[in-house]
């Protein structure tokens, strides 16, 4: 389970308080997937970023017994200066897994060649974005996070990406992000709309589907 505990987030500008979570008390239970909709700049990055604990809220607590993933395909955690093969033997190392294992799976995964021993920052977006899909299917976790499904690469890596994910998602829950709601409704059991500070829950996830549509007519 993930649970959010009076949990409230902001960003201050000059000019306002942008508030993305408002004392917020939800859960996100085993066995079930869930969907975060909401419009643009509702703060639905920030809220998955917290519960992979990149970012960290302003106040409350985020308490997890799962073991949850990165953002998936998310490269901005990678050290730019280090080889793509450093940063998996470091993010392995950190994650209790098999070095060897991880490397042998992500260089055959990403198809990086040469690359995967040159620094991170020579990577093109679509370069960076392979090796952290590899990464994020290397290493097994119950629960998943999805900020939206990026295609990258050509049709046959694309579908060698759906294939890996759909494997792990047998056995592992999925939180996702995504503005196609037939994305959503194909992964998703469940939904949370966040509107205002607030996340409102529903029980299935197409009555979260036609609330965010409400909410744009």
């Amino acid at each position: 389970m993930i649970r959010f505990s009076n949990v409230s987030k902001h960003f201050k500008t000059k000019s306002h308080k942008k508030i993305i979570l408002d004392r917020a008390n939800i859960e996100f239970q085993r066995g079930y997937s869930y969907g975060i909709l909401g419009v643009n700049g509702a703060g639905k990055s920030t809220t998955m970023r917290m519960i992979a604990g990149t970012i960290l809220p302003n106040s409350g607590r985020i308490t997890k017994d799962v073991r949850v993933s990165w953002p998936l395909g998310f490269s901005g955690g990678f050290n730019n200066e280090m080889t793509g093969k450093e940063n998996l033997n470091f993010v392995a190392r950190a994650y209790g897994e098999d070095v060897r294992r991880v490397s042998r799976f992500v260089e055959e995964f990403a198809e990086l060649g040469d690359y995967i021993n040159a620094p991170v920052r020579t990577y093109s977006s679509g370069m960076a974005a392979r090796l952290a899909f590899g990464l994020s299917m290397a290493v097994e976790f119950e629960c998943y996070l999805v900020d939206e499904v990026t295609a990258v690469g050509d049709a046959r890596f694309q579908q060698r990406c759906k294939d890996a994910f759909d494997s792990r998602r047998k056995s592992a829950d999925i939180i996702m992000i995504s503005h196609g709601m037939d994305t959503i409704k194909a992964y998703c059991e469940k939904g949370f709309l966040l509107v205002d500070g607030r996340m409102m829950y529903y029980e299935d996830v197409e009555q979260a589907i036609e609330a965010y549509y409400r909410l744009n007519r």
